[in-house]
C-alpha cells in the first residue's frame, strides 16, 4: 500500500494486529509525511514578508544582498537535489521558496529606488546563469563543488542581515512568521534527509538554516521588545 511515495504497508499491518508500529517502522513514514507537509507550507513562507513591504511601503531594515544572495542558494540547492534524483518530498520545498524569493527580492528593488547599476547588472548576471544551472548543464565535479559552496551562500545571506540588526539595534520590516518558518522547516528537513538517507552537504546545509534563521528570529524578539518600552513613552 503506497501513496505518493509513502509505504503504509508496515504502520497498516502493525495497527491490523493491535500492535503500534515500530520505530523503523514509524519513522520513515514520519519523515516522508513532515516532508509533504513542508512542501505544501512552503508555498506561503514568505508571503507575509512580501505583505509586509508591500503594505508599509518600505524596504526599512532590510539588506539587499542578504535576499539576492538567498535567490542564488534556492537556486543551487533546487538543482543539485534534481540532479541527484532525490524524491520531492525531500526537497519540493526549495521550488516555491525560490519562486517567493525571486518575487520578494523584486518587491525590494520596485521599494529601494533608484536601483543601482550595480543592483542590474547581478540580477542580469543571475538571469544569464540560472538557467543553466537548473538544468543540470555543467560538469558534475564542477556541480559538487557549486554545491559545496551553497552553504557558504546561505551563511553569507544570512550575515549581513544579522549584522544590519545587531547595528540598528532594530529589524525593521522583517517578518516574525516568515523567519519562524523558515526555522521550523529547517528543523524538519534535518530530520528527513537523516531519514532519507540525504548527502551530508545538503545535511549540513539544513543545520545551518537552523542556526541563522534561528538568530534572527532571536533578534526580532529581542528588539521588538526593546522597541516597545519607547513606543510607549513616545506615546
Amino acid at each position: 500500500m503506497e501513496y505518493l511515495g509513502i509505504d503504509l504497508s508496515c504502520a497498516m499491518g502493525s495497527l491490523r494486529n493491535g500492535e503500534f508500529p515500530e520505530k523503523d517502522c514509524l519513522l520513515p513514514l514520519i519523515s516522508k509525511l513532515l516532508g509533504y507537509i513542508l512542501v505544501a507550507a512552503s508555498i506561503t513562507v514568505k508571503l507575509p514578508q512580501i505583505m509586509k513591504i508591500v503594505h508599509h511601503k518600505s524596504v526599512r531594515g532590510l539588506s539587499v544582498v542578504a535576499f539576492e544572495l538567498e535567490v542564488v542558494g534556492y537556486t543551487i540547492s533546487l538543482a543539485y537535489c534534481l540532479h541527484k534524483g532525490l524524491p520531492f518530498s525531500a526537497f519540493g520545498e526549495m521550488a516555491f521558496l525560490l519562486i517567493q524569493a525571486l518575487i520578494l527580492v523584486a518587491c525590494i528593488y520596485y521599494y529601494s529606488q533608484p536601483v543601482p547599476m550595480t543592483t542590474w547588472a547581478r540580477a542580469l548576471l543571475y538571469c544569464a546563469v540560472a538557467p543553466t544551472v537548473l538544468a543540470g548543464q555543467i560538469n558534475p565535479t564542477l556541480f559538487d563543488a557549486l554545491y559545496a559552496s551553497q552553504h557558504a551562500i546561505f551563511l553569507f545571506a544570512r550575515l549581513p542581515q544579522i549584522w544590519k540588526n545587531f547595528k540598528n539595534k532594530s529589524t525593521g520590516e522583517l517578518s516574525f512568521l516568515t523567519f519562524f518558518m523558515n526555522f521550523a522547516g529547517s528543523i524538519v528537513r534535518v530530520f528527513t534527509s537523516i531519514q532519507e538517507n540525504a548527502p551530508v552537504s545538503i545535511l549540513t546545509g539544513f543545520a545551518l538554516g537552523v542556526f541563522t534563521n534561528g538568530t534572527i528570529l532571536s533578534q526580532i524578539l529581542l528588539y521588538q521588545k526593546a522597541a516597545a518600552p519607547k513606543e510607549k513613552k513616545a506615546n
